[in-house]
């Protein structure tokens, strides 16, 4: 796992805090939007572009304090979750005329686009099942997908075995392809 370390909190205000940690982790999170770039291609929001709106964010909610990084990461892994459902619904609703712009774009860019919008949707309605379900494995899920973790750092996270990790995993991976599927 990257180095995450937190400067200590009597030398620092708590938003240099949250800035130290974005900062440590930042390239991190870039790699990981090169990686999903290319998997897209290019067909939803740039990853590097929801890093940004992350950070922003964080900016501009001062009042937020990571004591550790865990915490970090769990605010980060739903804030993008957030963002993500919220460009989902934008593009619904421009594309049932909300907001009147009309754009060309070509019918197959705009069908993958809605496409990957409408799953978006049902990716968070799945989530938001398995949280009711399991809120530790949808935790998992969260700081997996969203924040982009190795499993044996979630575990670390998440003070759990890596037993345990694999057990909510499998459990959290079949419960959503049950719902997904």
């Amino acid at each position: 796992m990257a180095e995450a370390r937190l400067p200590p909190s009597d030398t620092c205000a708590a938003s240099q805090r949250t800035d130290s940690l974005f900062a440590a982790v930042y390239d991190r999170l870039k790699a990981m939007a090169g990686r999903q770039r290319a998997r897209a291609d290019g067909a939803t929001l740039n990853t590097t572009a929801l890093v940004h709106e992350l950070y922003l964010k964080l900016s501009a909610t001062r009042e937020l304090q990571f004591e550790t990084p865990a915490q970090f990461f769990d605010y980060a892994a739903q804030a993008m979750r957030h963002i993500l459902v919220d460009r989902a619904r934008e593009r619904l609703s421009l594309k049932r005329g909300g907001n009147d712009r009309f754009v060309s774009v070509d019918d197959t860019t705009q069908q993958i686009a809605d496409g990957v919008a409408e799953r978006t949707l049902e990716l968070d309605d799945a989530l938001r099942r398995l949280e009711r379900a399991d809120p530790r494995a949808a935790r998992l899920v969260a700081l997996h997908y969203f924040a982009g973790l190795a499993l044996p750092e979630v575990a670390s996270l998440m003070s759990v075995t890596k037993r345990t990790l694999n057990r909510d995993w499998r459990f959290a991976r079949a419960f959503l392809y049950g719902l997904l599927g």
